[in-house]
């Protein structure tokens, strides 16, 4: 059977990576996270400083983007593939609120996404792979042979993201969760560089009032259609 690009797109809190994980892991492909990739950054600009008042030194950014190294390691305890800056594993910090209220500044910069997105199209060259983010089938892989836009009510996506915090002993409330995921939403669509879009060819999927196994099944469905041709 043929291998293929899969590329799914989407807004915030979609239960992107969760759908990507579970099918690369059905069908035997590489996940990448690629929005793991920008909260590193992001990471790295809280840790050195880089912000004051939610504003971002670019210049100092810039000196430091080729300094800055990610990569993607499988847990064999988890299952998963987590997040590593600089020789460190980072998965747990760069899942913070704090992180996730100053990821859209960072992702919008556009010699870090030129950075990332070199790297991105390297992994994907031998094909084989399912990519999640927010500009993949537009621009990392506009020939991706499956593409998948992603999206849900702002209520629903705050909702599961509140729950995901909580379960991890951040304090915060549905209305702070709300306001950030329709702050990233409008930053990430309005951006200069990449915005997010849904790409022409792309399948939209919402995900609102469905469970994660009915979602499995359209996703396999949708994969099989596709491999056989």
């Amino acid at each position: 059977m043929k291998r293929i690009v899969i590329a799914i797109d989407g807004f915030s809190s979609c239960g992107k990576s969760t759908m990507a994980k579970d099918l690369a892991r059905q069908i035997g492909y590489t996940y990448v996270d690629t929005g793991a990739m920008y909260r590193a950054v992001t990471l790295y600009c809280l840790r050195n400083k880089l912000f004051t008042d939610g504003k971002i030194d670019e210049a100092q950014l810039q000196a430091a983007i080729n300094d800055i190294h990610i990569t993607l390691k499988f847990n064999p305890t988890t299952g998963k593939a987590d997040t590593w800056l600089n020789g460190k594993n980072v998965e747990q910090e760069i899942r913070t609120m704090e992180v996730s209220q100053l990821v859209s500044i960072v992702a919008a910069i556009g010699f870090v996404r030129h950075h990332l997105v070199s790297q991105q199209q390297e992994l994907g060259k031998e094909k084989g792979i399912v990519m999640d983010g927010r500009d993949i089938g537009t621009v990392v892989f506009p020939n991706a042979e499956l593409k998948i836009f992603v999206t849900a009510r702002p209520e629903v996506r705050a909702q599961r993201r509140l729950a995901e915090l909580q379960a991890k002993g951040e304090k915060t409330t549905f209305e702070e969760v709300l306001e950030n995921v329709r702050s990233r939403d409008h930053l990430d669509m309005t951006r200069a560089e990449s915005p997010l879009r849904k790409a022409e060819d792309a399948i939209e999927l919402d995900n609102s009032d469905i469970t994660i196994d009915e979602q499995n099944k359209i996703l396999i469905g949708l994969y099989n259609n596709k491999v056989k041709s």
